[in-house]
C-alpha cells in the first residue's frame, strides 16, 4: 500500500517524487519506458527552447555550457537526478489500468504487477500519441510520425508536414544532409511558436529555394514513390522517398476517460481538474504537466508545471493527515 504513485517518469513525474520524498511519503513512480522516455525519444540533436535553470528540479543546478541545453545534456542532467535522490522507479513498465475499489483504494494493474495507493498522480505527458493525416498511404513504411537524425534521409527525396519546431528542424537538419527537402504547410507561414533563433534560418531557407514550401496545403495521399499535394493552385503529384508527418501529438485521452476523468465537450479536450490542487473530479486522483492541458499541448512546459509537484503533494499531504 503506498501513499502514492506516480505515472510516469519525466521530468515534472520525479519533481512529484522528489515532493514526496520530502514529506516522507511511501511513493512509487511507474514508467513505461525508459527514464525522462519523451526526452530520450526527442531527436538526437534538438536543443531546447528553455535555458537550463528552467528545466531544473529539487532545487538541483542544471549546468550548461551553452546558452540553451540540448537533448543529451538533459538526459544526464535527470539521470544525476535519479542518482542524487534514488527514486523508488519501475522503468519499462506501463500501467494499463487504475481504478477505485469499494474501500476507496486506487488499483494500479500494470502489464507486470498490481499495486495499490490513497493517492495518483497523472504525469503522462502528451508525446505518445501522433496527430495522424488519416490520409491513404500514412501505414507505409516511409513514413515517419517521430524524427531522431538527417542521416537516414540525405540524398533522398523527403517531404515534410508541419510548421513547427519539429518540423523545420527536420528539414533544415535533412536539407543540409544532403536531401531533396519539400515542406507542406496548412497556413500561410511558418508558425510563430518555432524558435526565434530557428525561423529566420527556414524563412532563408525557402526564399532562396534550397528547401521548397507549399503554404495553404496538404498531403492527400502518400504512395511508395510519390505523394499528392492538394494546393492553392489544385492537387500536384511529387516523387517522393519518406514522409515525415510531424503533425504534433496528443495526451492518450482515452486513458483518462477510461479512468473516469471528465474532458471538456469542446475540440481541447481539457481534463477536469482543480487548479489549485490539481485534483480531478476523482478524489486522490491528480494531475501534473502536460497532460493537463488537453489537445492544447503547447500550454504546459516543464518550466511551467514544476510547480504542479508542490501543490499536489501538500493537498494530498494534508489529506492524510485528515
Amino acid at each position: 500500500m503506498y501513499d502514492l504513485i506516480i505515472i510516469g517518469g519525466g521530468p515534472i513525474g520525479l519533481a512529484c517524487a522528489i515532493e514526496a520524498q520530502r514529506k516522507n511519503l511511501n511513493y512509487i513512480i511507474l514508467e513505461k519506458g525508459a527514464l525522462t522516455n519523451s526526452i530520450f525519444n526527442y531527436p538526437l540533436y534538438m536543443t531546447f527552447f528553455s535555458t537550463a535553470e528552467r528545466l531544473e528540479i529539487g532545487g538541483i543546478p542544471f549546468n550548461c555550457l551553452a546558452p540553451k541545453p540540448g537533448r543529451a545534456e538533459a538526459l544526464e542532467y535527470y539521470r544525476n537526478i535519479h542518482r542524487y535522490f534514488d527514486f523508488n522507479i519501475r522503468l519499462f513498465e506501463k500501467a494499463e489500468k487504475i481504478e477505485k475499489d469499494s474501500t476507496g483504494i486506487f488499483q494500479v494493474k500494470t502489464d507486470k504487477n498490481h499495486y495499490s495507493a490513497t493517492n495518483v498522480v497523472l504525469a503522462t505527458g502528451f508525446y505518445d500519441i501522433p496527430l495522424y493525416l488519416n490520409i491513404p498511404g500514412e501505414n507505409l513504411p516511409k513514413v515517419r510520425h517521430y524524427y531522431r537524425e538527417a542521416h537516414e534521409y540525405a540524398f533522398g527525396k523527403v517531404l515534410v508536414v508541419g510548421a513547427n519546431n519539429s518540423s523545420v528542424d527536420a528539414a533544415l537538419e535533412c536539407y543540409r544532409k544532403g536531401a531533396e527537402v519539400t515542406m507542406v504547410i496548412r497556413k500561410n507561414e511558418i508558425n510563430e511558436r518555432v524558435k526565434y533563433w530557428v525561423r529566420p534560418d527556414i524563412e532563408n531557407r525557402i526564399n532562396e529555394g534550397s528547401v521548397k514550401v507549399y503554404f495553404e496545403s496538404n498531403i492527400c495521399e502518400i504512395r511508395e514513390n510519390e505523394v499528392d499535394i492538394v494546393t492553392p493552385k489544385g492537387k500536384i503529384t511529387l516523387e517522393n522517398d519518406f514522409v515525415l508527418a510531424l503533425t504534433g501529438y496528443r495526451p492518450d485521452l482515452d486513458f483518462l476517460q477510461k479512468i473516469g476523468i471528465h474532458l471538456s465537450d469542446d475540440e481541447r479536450k481539457v481534463p477536469k481538474y482543480n487548479p489549485d490542487t490539481m485534483e480531478t473530479n476523482i478524489h486522490g486522483l491528480y494531475l501534473a504537466g502536460v497532460v493537463c492541458g488537453g489537445m492544447e499541448t503547447h500550454k504546459w512546459f516543464i518550466e511551467n508545471s514544476r510547480v504542479h509537484a508542490e501543490m499536489i503533494v501538500n493537498h494530498l499531504t494534508e489529506n492524510i493527515k485528515k
